[in-house]
This record gives structure tokens, sequence and C-alpha cells, in this order.
């Protein structure tokens, strides 16, 4: 398995990481149900305000599940940066990875690899983390 994904989609990733470090920036990647397409990019509002974790505001997320089943998507791609350490999911992501389905797709900005970033994707199913090929579009 492999996640294809445009070029422009990646820059976005990228972008927003820069732009809200020192914070871990995330979102998600909508595409028809069924698809595995990742079509329509939905940054999202990290609540916790934090370098070294993640979540998604409790409103935002109903909010985006009702759009998802609003204009028949399902969420594709499931990303989020790392301000410190690798690319990498950790114990953290991998316990509150509830989308079997999804490619969850980490970058980093830590300062030993800047000004170049890692952009790598990862399946995450019962715990069992699976790294896949990124083929850019």
């Amino acid at each position: 398995m492999s996640l294809e994904i445009s070029r422009e989609f990646v820059e976005a990733i990228l972008e927003q990481s820069r732009a809200e470090y020192p914070e871990e920036c995330c979102g998600v990647i909508l595409g028809p149900v069924g698809s595995g397409k990742a079509t329509r990019m939905k940054p999202m509002i990290n609540a916790a305000h934090s370098p070294t974790f993640y979540e998604f505001d409790p409103k935002d997320l109903l909010a985006l599940y009702r759009e998802v089943d609003d204009f028949d998507e399902e969420i594709v791609v499931i990303y989020h940066s790392h301000t410190d350490t690798e690319a990498h999911p950790s114990r953290t992501d991998i316990a509150y990875a509830g989308e079997p389905g999804a490619h969850y797709v980490l970058v980093s900005t830590r300062e030993e690899i800047a000004p170049e970033t890692e952009f790598r994707s990862f399946r995450i199913i019962d715990g069992v983390v699976s790294e896949e090929p990124v083929i850019t579009l």
C-alpha cells in the first residue's frame, strides 16, 4: 500500500507546519467515499496549542464529521507535525489513531534537519504501525 498525494498538498502541509511552529500543526485531507483519493485538504486548529501534542477541538471534529457525511466523503489522510522529533508516530499518536482506513502523515520540523523537513506516511491499525511509500503526483 502507498499514499498517492499531490505535490500541492505536500507543500501546503509543509507550509502549515512551518507557519505554526513551534506548535504541532494538524489537519486532514478528504476524498470521495471508497476512492482512496486525497482531493480536499482541511487544515485544523491544534486545540492543545502544544509543541509536543496535537488534538482537534471537539466542536471542530464534530463539524468535520458532519461535513464528511454531507459531502459523501471520507478521511483519507490525517496529518500533523513533530517539532523536535523525527516524523514517526509516537506512543500517543498510536494510542489515538482511530481511523484504520486513513494514511497518517507526519512531518518533522526539528532544528537539526532545518531547513529540510521529513514527510512520511504510515498506516496504524490496532496499534500496529507500518510505514508506506509516498508517491507525489
